[in-house]
């Protein structure tokens, strides 16, 4: 349920500017429990008796008490508050999102929603699940669901089971444990750093780029198990699985939250990253089952050249990508900034209603980017011999 909500909440509630940072930051997340349950994990190693597995167990109970009273306060979601036609609410609740000094510019921002809103109405009236793969929402809904499988096809399974790789390597368990500790804070950090990557670079961009350079340390992975085992080998090895996490962080992870969010159409976004995550979750399912027989040495035995069998999903996936995947970012024609109008340029990235046009428009992958929206000028109505 967070997992869903997560996105589709804070997509809706920032402002355009931030959007993809406050998306990315699910995966800051994600990456900061991961550590933190690392560390618990570490310091339990030496520990035989009960306390060794009750103590982690225990520790999870701690968070849902102040996340309950942080979400007491949180704010309803503007754009839901529109498709209910609770435009009151919805305009008060813009005004606790703004500063002080942009508050009398809420009814514009409310309008715009009301705008989008009526567009996607008339694009795609439905809002049900099947409505999903309908029309051009059946694009969106692709999008968005491989995009986040693509967060299992890369390979993930096998690195973030590295403590158990390094194990099978030859490496004490300590040690293990601590190189993996090491791991999850370089992958914080590195999750952190894509901030830097998202505001220079597209999506898109970031995405294939990532999903090439893991596909070629899950080959060499693979390549260098063959010869048999040694423990120089080994070391290097585990060396690329810690430098898989920093790119993965960097990359397929913080934009793995970001695409979905901004690809589904506003009366749909629930529900569209509602099938993307459950696309997750199949992947992850059917990953967990066979990467333990992988590297079980009394099943498959297959050890690193674990790394070849995921490199030929990170491949498809890269070639999904690069043929089907679209840039959200792009030079966006609507600003509330009149007085600051380099924002859009610091911050480039589109509208909601101005990525409607360009799906409705069926703009093709390579051009979706450098594609001119401009909705004052493109009314629905033009849009009806779309609905295809």
């Amino acid at each position: 349920m967070f997992a869903t909500i997560g996105p589709a909440y804070a997509s809706e509630i920032c402002p355009m500017a931030f959007r993809p940072y406050l998306t990315a930051y699910i995966n800051v997340c994600f990456a900061i429990g991961q550590f933190i349950s690392a560390g618990v994990i570490q310091s339990m190693v030496d520990r035989t008796d009960q306390w060794s597995y009750r103590i982690p167990f225990g520790l999870q109970w701690i968070w849902p008490a102040p996340l309950l009273c942080i979400a007491w306060f949180m704010p309803e979601s503007p754009w839901w508050l529109v498709q209910n036609g609770q435009y009151e609410e919805a305009e008060r609740s813009v005004k606790r999102l703004m500063a002080d000094f942009e508050k009398p510019k809420a009814a514009q921002v409310v309008a715009m929603i009301v705008h989008t809103n009526d567009i996607e109405r008339d694009i795609q009236s439905g809002s049900s699940y099947l409505d999903c793969f309908r029309g051009t929402d059946r694009r969106r809904t692709e999008i968005a669901c491989v995009v986040f499988a693509g967060q299992i096809l890369c390979g993930a399974p096998l690195a973030f089971s590295a403590t158990y790789f390094f194990q099978q390597a030859g490496m004490s368990t300590e040690n293990s444990y601590k190189i993996g500790l090491g791991g999850t804070a370089i992958a914080l950090l590195g999750t952190i750093a894509s901030w830097l990557l998202i505001a220079r670079f597209g999506r898109r961009t970031i995405y294939l780029v990532g999903m090439s350079f893991m596909s070629v340390f899950l080959l060499l992975i693979g390549l260098l198990a063959l010869p048999g085992w040694k423990q120089s080998i080994a070391n290097t090895q585990s060396a690329l699985c810690i430098i898989w996490l920093l790119t993965f962080s960097l990359s397929v992870g913080p934009i793995g939250w970001t695409v979905p969010a901004e690809v589904s159409s506003t009366r749909l976004r629930a529900k569209t990253i509602c099938l993307a995550r459950n696309s997750y979750y199949i992947c992850q399912i059917l990953a967990n089952i066979i990467q333990p027989y992988m590297l079980n040495p009394t099943e498959w035995n297959w050890h690193g050249k674990t790394g070849l069998f995921w490199f030929g999903f990170a491949t498809l996936t890269y070639l999904w990508a690069f043929f089907r995947m679209v840039e959200t970012k792009g030079p966006s024609t609507f600003s509330l900034h009149e007085n600051c109008p380099s924002l859009s340029n610091t911050f480039p990235g589109r509208t909601y209603e101005e990525l409607d046009l360009a799906f409705a428009a069926k703009i093709p992958t390579r051009h979706f980017a450098a594609y001119n929206t401009s909705p004052s000028h493109k009314s629905p109505d033009r849009l009806h011999g779309h609905n295809a």
